[in-house]
């Protein structure tokens, strides 16, 4: 069926497709506001139990007074539900629905309900989706209540040629809107995974030239007043969640999973976005369980459980001498578990810019390779050439990181630059043990400053003491 709305969406595509998401090889709502409280060097006791994932499926109620069949599907009921079996979404997992939750969403959007108008993916029921831009604003508030299963196309050649390949449910322009449910979002990302030019590990793989690009299962652009919570989401072919210039997200209760070697597969990425909350959420897949990228700030990230993974990260920040500014972050009462890194900043050489105001609180480690790692020397081809600039990175705290370390790596690592040193490194209660025997690894600085509020194990004897005014002095930032 053709309507303004379909044009519109090929134009939003245009103006997206000018803001390209480029993946990071890795080897190694009522209408309501979400405030953000960081305490400073508070101990809080480690999450207990930690967190698990959602329960089974279950039906969520039918509303109560369902869309009339007879109805055409085309009015809006009562109480303000829009069941997209009603506009003619078959749910099979195989026909494609896609046109239909295009309407739904178009006339939910603008209905003039006064309360949130609540878009209805009924429990029991797969939906394949092609990718598709939901674009706002909307006259009100939209629930999107997932109780099904959205299903991606199968892998490259099911995805149609003129639809991007940078992404699959983008969400763009949209304001106090709500994404939730029991349900589970299913990237189907395996024959993406497996494209020639993919990073392969072991075996016989090797990696090709050839177009590479994979799409973000969901990505939320340029919204804001933001909820997204109880979800399952598996299998996305590159970043699970993406968050790009949005502001004031609350994220609760999500289970992220993905093969541990599944290249990319981020489970929930920020970046240029602000006021942001992830709480009590289970992550396990192949790249970073959060990465937070530049322009990101006010961010608190709490009871996350990581892993297999890469850890918690900021950056890779400053990437082909761009500037980069982070600032006021907080991960605590966390768990990171089997995986290559722990928590870690990462920059690029030759970038400016500022990391600033991080604070890593109450995280248990658990056999994880790099616990503890500033990394100003961030390479991906191990040829990169030393270079004056870099992002600053300043007032880190690092309070009670306590567990093991996988003995391939020192539990601690900062590597700053040899022009812009780390400043400001604050530890205390660091008790981080050896995952196998009894042989404790020393840690690795260069050019760090900090301070030791207690004794660490293992001992830090490499970090540098200076005043930490008369570097800053000299460090221009940009930010």
């Amino acid at each position: 069926m053709n309507s303004p709305f379909c044009s519109f969406a090929l134009c939003i595509t245009l103006i997206i497709f000018f803001f390209p998401v480029h993946g990071r090889w890795h080897n190694h709502a009522k209408n309501h506001k979400h405030s953000h409280h960081h305490p400073h060097f508070t101990i809080s006791q480690p999450p207990s139990p930690s967190p698990s994932p959602s329960p089974p499926l279950s039906p969520s109620p039918e509303p109560a007074n369902p869309p009339d069949d007879n109805d055409g599907g085309s009015s809006f009921n009562a109480t303000g539900f829009f069941d997209v079996r009603h506009y003619g979404a078959i749910g099979d997992g195989t026909t494609d629905d896609t046109e239909a939750f295009k309407m739904a969403w178009d006339t939910a959007c603008q209905s003039d309900n006064d309360d949130y108008a609540v878009i209805l993916v009924p429990y029991g029921f797969s939906f394949m989706i092609q990718s598709t831009i939901f674009t706002g604003p909307c006259k009100h508030g939209i629930v999107f209540q997932v109780d099904g299963t959205f299903i991606a196309p199968d892998g490259p050649d099911a995805w149609p040629k003129s639809y991007s390949a940078h992404q699959w449910l983008v969400f763009y322009r949209v304001n106090n809107m709500s994404l939730r449910g029991n349900g589970v979002i299913d990237g189907r990302g395996q024959k993406w995974w497996d494209l020639p030019c993919k990073p392969h590990r072991g075996g016989k793989g090797r990696t090709k030239a050839g177009p590479c690009d994979s799409p973000i299962a969901i990505r939320f652009f340029m919204s804001s007043n933001l909820t997204v919570e109880g979800l399952r989401i598996k299998d996305s072919p590159q970043f699970h969640f993406r968050f790009d210039n949005c502001r004031d997200v609350y994220i609760d209760s999500l289970t992220i999973t993905a093969p541990a070697w599944s290249p990319n597969t981020d489970g929930i990425h920020i970046e240029n976005t602000n006021g942001v909350q992830i709480l009590n959420s289970v992550v396990a897949n192949g790249d970073d369980c959060i990465s937070i990228g530049s322009g990101s700030y006010n961010v608190d990230i709490r009871n996350i459980t990581c892993g297999p993974g890469h850890g918690i990260s900021i950056g890779s920040l400053g990437n082909h001498n761009s500037r980069a500014c982070v600032s006021n972050i907080t991960v605590r009462d966390s768990i990171i578990k089997v995986s290559d890194n722990g928590v870690r900043i990462k920059t690029w050489q030759g970038g400016f810019g500022a990391v600033r105001g991080v604070s890593f609180n109450n995280i248990h480690m658990d056999n994880v390779r790099n616990p503890i790692i500033i990394d100003q020397f961030y390479c991906l081809n191990k040829g990169c050439l030393n270079q004056t600039s870099a992002v600053v990175v300043s007032d880190i705290s690092y309070i009670d990181i306590k567990g093991s370390y996988d003995i391939r790596s020192p539990p601690m690592h900062f590597g700053c630059s040899d022009s812009m040193p780390c400043v400001n490194l604050t530890l205390a209660n660091i008790e981080l043990f050896p995952s196998k025997g009894d042989i404790f690894l020393d840690p690795f600085c260069w050019n760090a400053y900090g301070d030791l509020q207690t004794l660490t194990i293992p001992p830090l004897g490499c970090l540098l003491e200076a005043s930490s005014r008369s570097i800053l002095e000299t460090q221009r930032d940009y930010c």
